[in-house]
């Protein structure tokens, strides 16, 4: 079984791809995070449906997350 800071530590400075509650699905580079699985993502894509946004440097809180997942 794989511990969630366990996996966070090995995906800093890679892209990730998170699915949100809301349904977007945010994609960037891991560049830093707490124990609270707050995550700081860099060069940061929002896509929702067919729409994409370029959102650059992101603070999400980790309650809003829904799964990670490391490309």
């Amino acid at each position: 079984m794989v511990l969630p800071t366990d996996l966070l530590e090995s995906s800093l400075n890679k892209d990730v791809s998170l699915l949100l509650k809301d349904g977007r699905v945010l994609e960037g580079r891991l560049s830093g995070y707490d124990q609270y699985m707050n995550l700081v993502i860099e060069d940061t894509r929002e896509t929702k449906g067919d729409a994409e946004r370029r959102m650059g440097k992101v603070v999400l809180r980790g309650n809003n997350i829904v799964s990670i997942s490391v490309k």
